[in-house]
């Protein structure tokens, strides 16, 4: 007899684990577009952490909320189209995960955090959620007879890019969050260890006044594509600067805030402008993650130069990819 069926509460496990993914996808969800995919980062996030024994009920917490958006639109759009819509898309993305996890781990052996690996991961989903998006869109049979959405270049680049920025703007976050925690006493957060915290106080004494200021500008160009698309690129400005004094999770704290406040100037859906400025800001938080990790180990080996008798705290523990 498995240890599921042993285990009384097991079912109880599982099904807390679907209706927390459930209702964090939904809220997700409903603040994305679709060139801005905040799922795909929890999705990701998910499916780099969670044990796999759990998968099961991450692909059942994903098919209720969608589920219910296909059922909801099967008269407009066909039945063919409603049943593939209703298919999560973390279940595509698990065969490749799997993969990934059977052979990498978030954390290296030497205590740094694999961001190549959650990088590939993440650029890996995007492209596997985007085909089968196109897959799905090729069902769809309108019911008052006019032609089905054309599945174009543009579109599904465009849909790439909202998922590979929709996971750099969540799943990095977490990813920091959960290794602060880890390296706290007794791994318990603290209104003091809160107030303390230098990445804390840059990212709201400096990037969120920055990031609001362009917002006022944003808000005031009106039809002034040229300052929009200035303002928007300006908003990397955060980013670089809490990479440059915290690493890493420097990068993860303003790409999210960036990401955020950029997607707020969207005033139209498939805008190519914001496309472009979007793809400027993937880039440069993709780059920032990428050097925060080098940035993080000398910040690290320095504290550790300066004060030689405090030890190292151990990084975060990282699930089994076998589990």
């Amino acid at each position: 007899m498995s240890t599921s069926h042993r285990d009384p509460l097991a079912w109880g496990r599982y099904l807390a684990v679907a209706g927390a993914y459930a209702a964090c996808y939904e809220l997700t969800r409903n603040i994305s577009f679709s060139h801005w995919m905040l799922p795909a980062g929890l999705r990701l996030a998910c499916l780099l952490l969670v044990p796999r024994r759990y998968w099961a009920a991450l692909a059942v917490g994903e098919t209720l909320p969608i589920a219910e958006m296909a059922a909801l639109h099967a008269t407009s759009f066909g039945v063919l189209w409603a049943c593939m819509a209703a298919l999560p898309p973390i279940l595509v993305c698990m065969p490749a995960m799997a993969w990934l996890r059977s052979r990498y781990t978030v954390v290296r052996p030497d205590g740094q955090v694999n961001m190549g690996y959650i990088l590939a991961a993440t650029l890996v989903c995007a492209v596997i959620t985007t085909a089968a998006n196109a897959l799905v869109l090729s069902t769809v049979s309108m019911a008052d007879g006019s032609p089905a959405p054309a599945i174009t270049l543009p579109l599904m680049l465009a849909w790439v890019l909202g998922c590979y920025l929709g996971a750099l703007t969540l799943t990095p976050l977490i990813l920091a969050v959960r290794e602060r925690i880890a390296l706290l006493p007794q791994r318990t957060v603290t209104w003091l260890a809160i107030r303390q915290s230098p990445l804390l106080r840059d990212a709201l004494l400096f990037a969120a006044p920055c990031l609001g200021l362009l917002l006022l500008v944003a808000g005031g160009a009106g039809e002034d594509d040229g300052l929009l698309t200035c303002v928007r690129m300006g908003m990397a400005v955060p980013v670089i600067a809490l990479t440059l004094r915290h690493g890493w999770h420097g990068a993860a704290v303003g790409g999210m805030l960036a990401s955020v406040a950029q997607a707020s100037t969207s005033f139209h859906l498939q805008d190519p402008a914001m496309i472009r400025s979007q793809a400027v800001l993937a880039f440069v938080a993709t780059t920032a993650l990428i050097f925060g990790v080098r940035i993080a180990h000398r910040v690290a080996a320095a504290r550790l130069a300066a004060h030689p008798g405090v030890p190292v705290p151990a990084p975060a523990p990282t699930p089994s990819p076998h589990r």
